[in-house]
């Protein structure tokens, strides 16, 4: 029997958008401007949904004996989000099959959103580059909230931006690649969906299982097909 859905929402790097390579450039160019060895790029990658700190820490880690003190890793940080705000949108893009999964829901005249942990001038901006802004019915951004995901707040905050009551949110599916995301969606109570193509550590993808998604996806192209031609879903 198919689940009737009336939105879908989507934690944004790792799951919507492919951001890595970005964050990839940019580290790359801060070692480089120190004479340092830049991370492997697949060490990078499994930093990416931890945010900056731990981009920037990696780096440090990488090329320095010391312990890092607060002072230099909080400067190597703003260094770090400036180049990204400067460049945002160099080599980042949609996962591969599901700009079909939006173009999709979009004909079905079901919304689609985002909740993610970015700062909200980043993702704001990154949404404008990629023309996605205009198209998404729902942005919510740790600045938004009191307490981010893995809280359900925000997920609360999507439903009241998409006019969608709260007792209605098993009707709300919500794609993350991250404990958090499903965490947040299981509390708010929307059905879940593991992008475990995201950038996930190694040490986790052993335990992908526990996080309790209902239901976890290898590949973007399997993600579409769950959504799309499955026949799980019904869309309202």
């Amino acid at each position: 029997m198919s689940q009737f859905v009336k939105a879908v929402l989507f934690d944004l790097d790792g799951t919507l958008i492919d951001t890595a390579a970005d964050f990839v450039r940019i580290i790359g160019k801060m070692s480089r401007q120190n004479d340092w060895q830049a991370p492997e790029e697949e060490a990078i990658r499994e930093q990416v949904s931890s945010g900056a700190s731990a981009m920037v820490k990696l780096m440090l880690q990488r090329n320095n004996q010391h312990e890092i003190s607060d002072a230099e890793l909080h400067d190597f940080r703003q260094q770090f989000l400036d180049e990204y705000e400067a460049d945002i949108c160099v080599d980042s893009c949609v996962f591969e099959a599901l700009e079909d999964v939006l173009s999709t829901l979009e004909k079905k005249d079901v919304p689609w959103g985002i909740v993610t942990n970015k700062p909200r001038y980043l993702a704001e901006q990154l949404l404008d580059k990629m023309q996605l802004r205009e198209r998404c019915a729902a942005l919510v951004c740790p600045e938004d909230v009191s307490r981010p995901k893995p809280d359900p707040e925000p997920m609360y905050m999507a439903l009241e931006k998409l006019s969608i009551p709260r007792g209605a949110a098993g009707s709300v599916l919500y794609v993350g690649d991250h404990i958090r995301d499903i965490e947040a969606g299981n509390a708010a109570g929307m059905p879940t969906i593991l992008a475990a193509y995201g950038y996930i550590p190694p040490e986790d993808q052993k335990n992908l299982k526990k996080w309790g998604a209902n239901y976890i996806v290898e590949t973007p192209k399997q993600l579409n097909e769950l959504l799309l031609t499955s026949g799980k879903f019904e869309y309202l």
